[in-house]
């Protein structure tokens, strides 16, 4: 090699292992993404599960509680049962719940209930109620609403301890009957009138 001649080595290509590691990030991402909405799936149909079990049962204690429930629970069309719904407010306050609607002993949708309230309340109550269809034009109307507001369209009776005592199934011929319930029974003093049931997505 002669004086001053400049000697140069070729230092490898990183391209390859550039290109490498973009699609290794990327099949990483991709299994993420397919992992995450997996888990979010097992995750919503758990949650279904978990209310639509919780609602049977409410269901069950409600007729071993009250036998005017479950006589006309036996020739319901279908019922609504929400197990647990939140109320709660100082003066101006708002209720919330989630329950599945039963049809041949199986549940075959959900919904929310959800409504306002005004006047001397405050802390925070829980309580579940269901609302029995008990013809066929009260559950088609139902049915067919987006929203169904409770007090517009077919009559809600709510049965309270009293009338639940001297009800036979046939003096009661209304299309609804709700059923407030809580931790101790049917509960007086709670209304439903106004509140909403929507269907939604589990």
């Amino acid at each position: 090699m002669k004086l001053g001649q400049s000697v140069s080595t070729a230092l490898p290509t990183t391209e390859p292992l550039v290109f490498f590691s973009k699609t290794w990030k990327a099949l990483i991402a991709t299994i993420m993404s397919v992992f995450l909405a997996f888990s979010a799936s097992t995750a919503v149909a758990a949650e279904a599960a978990v209310l639509s079990k919780e609602a049977h049962a409410a269901l069950q204690s409600l007729y071993a509680d009250v036998p005017a429930a479950k006589a006309l629970g036996e020739r319901a069309q279908a019922i609504l049962v929400f197990p647990s719904i939140t109320k709660a407010g100082l003066v101006v306050g708002g209720q919330y719940g989630e329950g599945v609607l039963i049809r041949g002993g199986k549940t075959v949708g959900y919904y929310s209930t959800a409504g306002a309230s005004y006047g001397l309340q405050a802390g925070v109550q829980k309580y579940g109620y269901a609302m029995m269809f008990m013809t066929d034009a009260a559950f088609q109307a139902f049915s067919k609403a987006e929203g169904f507001e409770v007090g517009v369209g077919p009559t809600v009776v709510v049965v309270d301890e009293g009338m639940a005592r001297n009800a036979t199934t046939a003096t009661m011929k209304e299309d609804i009957y709700a059923f407030v319930f809580g931790q101790k029974g049917l509960m007086a003093g709670i209304g439903i009138q106004g509140t909403k049931i929507t269907k939604i997505t589990k």
